[in-house]
């Protein structure tokens, strides 16, 4: 703003806040005043932008209007501070992995690690960098010891389906899906079924070589500050898979952390 007068008080009056928006001062007045003056978002994201809203005051606003809030996308988070790494492998002997929304594998404790590697076939390797193109890309000897269940990865594919709504179009997440499509059918048919569902507990069955099978309940639990990430805990589902599961502890210095 130009200079003027001399404010009795820091910041914007409200004149010039509507100036600044590009919007009339009664109208600004009467928007102050929550009048049912039918506010649509572009001017809303006007009046943001004017007062410098964060995005929780921005979502905030748009609340206060009664108008429907749609968060811009944001760029998928590719990796985890210390302290979320330290929860996941304090929840040892429970595998414990993070992911974003396209299953791309921010950290990993020690359990889920030694769950996930095949020690006869290759004892260096490490899990794949996404953990649907371990299940859907790799060759039978490659892939991780889950017991591949057509309904569990329908729901798994159903689940990234959701979250490609909000990066549809973007050249990232277009290659991925047509590089997974193109590298298995299977994938292919499941994703053509346009099907979405929401993260939530699932019970998935493993085959580890060295105690046999798990059952276990998957858990997803959000993160602050992480948008579009998740921790994912691996539950015994009986106890003769949490005895077995305690085994798995003894295994993980064979895979220690990256």
């Amino acid at each position: 703003m130009p200079p003027g007068l001399r404010r009795r008080t820091p910041g914007l009056r409200r004149e010039e806040v509507a100036q600044l928006s590009g919007v009339g001062v009664t109208w600004y007045t009467w928007l102050e005043q929550g009048r049912p003056i039918n506010a649509s978002a572009q001017v809303l994201d006007a009046v943001a932008r004017t007062l410098r809203l964060d995005p929780p005051e921005r979502e905030h606003l748009y609340h206060l209007a009664e108008v429907p809030f749609a968060a811009a996308p944001e760029a998928l988070v590719q990796s985890v501070g210390p302290e979320i790494q330290g929860i996941i492998d304090a929840l040892a002997p429970r595998p414990a992995v993070v992911y974003n929304s396209r299953y791309d594998i921010l950290a990993a404790n020690g359990v889920y690690r030694d769950l996930f590697i095949a020690p006869a076939a290759e004892p260096a390797a490490r899990v794949p960098a996404n953990a649907l193109r371990g299940l859907f890309a790799l060759r039978e000897e490659e892939s991780p010891l889950l017991v591949q269940d057509k309904e569990l990865l329908q729901v798994m594919v159903a689940t990234l389906r959701a979250s490609y709504g909000l990066h549809a179009g973007e050249p990232v997440w277009e290659d991925f899906i047509c590089g997974l499509s193109q590298a298995s059918p299977l994938f292919a048919r499941l994703w053509a079924s346009g099907d979405v569902a929401e993260p939530g507990p699932r019970v998935k069955a493993f085959r580890h070589e060295a105690v046999g099978e798990l059952r276990m309940t998957s858990t997803s639990l959000s993160i602050n500050g992480m948008p579009e990430c998740r921790i994912v805990v691996y539950t015994p589902d009986d106890e003769e898979t949490a005895r077995r599961t305690a085994l798995l502890r003894k295994e993980t210095t064979k895979n220690p952390a990256p």
